[in-house]
């Protein structure tokens, strides 16, 4: 059977707190190792997200999907109602509570790791049309992947493609692909490189929604029986306990 959703919860939390002191960490080291140098630094910091991410979907993947992203959770549950195949829907509130918490505790640890003040707010505005375009590709093109690999049985791929799409995101979107509404919370916890300022979140998490749905329906066009194929890359894997 599916693990119990307080394991699941917890898978959630922690590795969505991982990833985001992955990123913002990362970002940090970026900024001491290279300083003035801003190529420089977003290679340092894509490449760690690229292996972290990987890494922790291999970890947390088998209890509880590896969503570490409500749009994740949530495009599943929509494209496994039919058949029950994806996640409960009374699990998605759960899941993005979960993850989103997890995210702000992440910029908290990345902070503290580094001799910073753990709690403070980023001041880094991001607001643009073209950041917001942005963001529309980076997560209509990662909710394409996963659900085109798990529902097409080749969800065992689904850690390093997921890693290597982010990391190419990072230099080919304007966004730098935040690609997921709980980082984007989580990084307005710390006012470093990674940093998001409050007010730029709402239309950041408003094209990850847009980028979600044309994700979402250009996997459901391209797969339309994906329901019935659903792989173990988007839904846990049989753990007992």
């Amino acid at each position: 059977m599916i693990a119990p959703l307080a394991r699941r919860l917890l898978a959630e939390g922690v590795g969505t707190a991982l990833l985001v002191a992955v990123v913002v960490g990362s970002g940090i080291a970026a900024q001491r190792l290279s300083p003035g140098d801003a190529g420089l630094q977003l290679l340092e910091n894509s490449l760690t997200t690229v292996f972290g991410l990987a890494v922790l979907i291999l970890l947390f993947g088998p209890v509880s999907g590896a969503h570490f992203n409500p749009v994740v959770s949530a495009v599943d549950w929509l494209a496994g109602r039919r058949d029950g195949s994806g996640l409960a829907g009374r699990d998605v509130a759960a899941y993005t509570v979960a993850q989103t918490f997890g995210a702000v505790l992440g910029a908290v640890l990345a902070n503290a790791m580094f001799d910073l003040a753990p709690l403070q707010v980023s001041e880094k505005v991001r607001a643009s049309p073209g950041l917001w375009l942005g963001e529309v590709v980076a997560t209509a093109g990662l909710i394409a992947l996963i659900f085109a690999l798990a529902r097409s049985g080749r969800g065992a791929l689904s850690a390093g493609a997921v890693g290597a799409y982010i990391g190419a995101a990072y230099w080919f979107t304007s966004s730098t692909s935040f690609a997921n509404p709980a980082v984007s919370v989580g990084r307005i916890f710390s006012d470093t490189f990674a940093g998001i300022a409050p007010a730029s979140v709402p239309g950041f998490v408003l094209a990850q929604l847009v980028g979600a749905g044309l994700g979402a329906g250009l996997v459901l066009a391209l797969y339309p029986d994906a329901a019935r194929t659903a792989g173990a890359a988007v839904v846990p894997h049989d753990i007992r306990d």
